[in-house]
């Protein structure tokens, strides 16, 4: 990545951004903004697959959302650790593309990769790194960046319950069939069958995250801080309805 981005979402493994927020890194892509992906592993070794591989499924999965900037880092899968030289490295991405946002996983998955959580940590660790002055050799003599948010996309069967100071849903109806599309390139993870079951408890999640807030498929985000908003009134009155119209009377 060398362009300015608005927003990365940086996630241990190819397929997990697809998996878990395909629908808004397109919906974004759609609505014109300047969208990347970073990879912190290359997801070898699996059962399934290759280095290869996996980077053509990336690359496709990447054009069918609309990224902007695909990177893919050389940390160790099952061994990634939190720690100096995965911040760096992190780090270092995000102060070359200097977004405003970072996205990334949160939560536990006992019984799944530990990379997941190790993830989160070393993105936080890494936003942090970001903005500090006088350490530039460590980032490859990248300038100091502030990147300004953070969001969270929970896991969808975390180990404990968490409790967040905010959420949001975007609405990722318009572009549903697109984060379809792009979980479907990762061939080598998912045979037909195991593909289709996870395409169910996907559409489930996004079915069920998207009506509580009034749309057929949405991703919800959480924050560390509450939502700070300059004119609630007008972000409210700009959503239109969350509850239905009521029935019409019947004819007759």
């Amino acid at each position: 990545m060398s362009d300015d981005l608005e927003i990365i979402f940086a996630m241990p493994h190819p397929d997990d951004v697809e998996i878990t927020c395909g629908g808004t890194v397109a919906k974004l892509a759609k609505l014109g903004h300047r969208v990347g992906v970073l990879h912190m592993t290359n997801g070898e070794p699996t059962p399934r697959g290759t280095p290869e591989v996996r980077a053509q499924e990336s690359a496709e999965a990447a054009r069918v959302l609309g990224v902007t900037r695909v990177e893919t880092l050389a940390l160790p899968n099952r061994e990634l650790m939190d720690g100096p030289p995965a911040r760096y490295a992190v780090a270092t991405v995000l102060r070359r593309c200097r977004p405003r946002v970072v996205v990334g996983l949160a939560g536990r998955t006992p019984g799944a990769s530990p990379d997941h959580y190790q993830a989160q940590l070393i993105l936080e660790g890494a936003r942090f790194y970001t903005q500090l002055t006088k350490w530039d050799e460590r980032f490859g003599g990248t300038p100091p960046h502030r990147v300004d948010w953070l969001w969270y996309r929970p896991v969808a069967m975390g180990a404990e319950q968490e409790h967040w100071p905010a959420t949001f849903v975007v609405d990722i109806s318009d572009v549903y069939e697109q984060k379809i599309a792009a979980i479907s390139c990762y061939r080598s993870q998912f045979d037909e069958q195991r593909l289709s079951r996870l395409l169910h408890r996907i559409r489930a999640r996004d079915a069920n995250d998207g009506a509580r807030a009034g749309f057929e498929y949405g991703e919800l985000f959480t924050l560390p801080h509450p939502v700070p908003l300059n004119d609630p009134l007008a972000h409210f009155m700009g959503l239109g309805p969350l509850v239905p119209p009521s029935y019409p009377p019947r004819s007759g």
